[in-house]
């Protein structure tokens, strides 16, 4: 199954990145068609860190459902550039 982008929005500049489903689905070890069910019903939290000085331009897109975490560094055009250990 695909799973279209995620698009996140950054608080500071509101401007829209798209993250992957399906990568943020495996790290969070979910069904990607559960994982689609958990963000409708907002059962999944996102914080959108935006990189400042040598990581400027780069943004830390996090996301949390129970004791998991799905951590990426995305530009801005929502590629994914790393996945930190968590």
């Amino acid at each position: 199954m695909t799973i279209p982008p995620l698009s996140v929005r950054p608080a500071r500049n509101n401007t829209p990145i798209a993250v992957d489903g399906g990568a943020v689905a495996r790290e969070l070890d979910l069904d990607v068609a559960v994982f689609r069910q958990l963000m409708d019903a907002e059962k999944i939290t996102v914080l959108c860190e935006r990189g400042t000085g040598e990581d400027e331009g780069t943004w830390r897109v996090s996301f949390y459902h129970d004791d998991r975490r799905a951590r990426f560094i995305v530009d801005a055009r929502g590629r994914i550039l790393d996945v930190p250990a968590s």
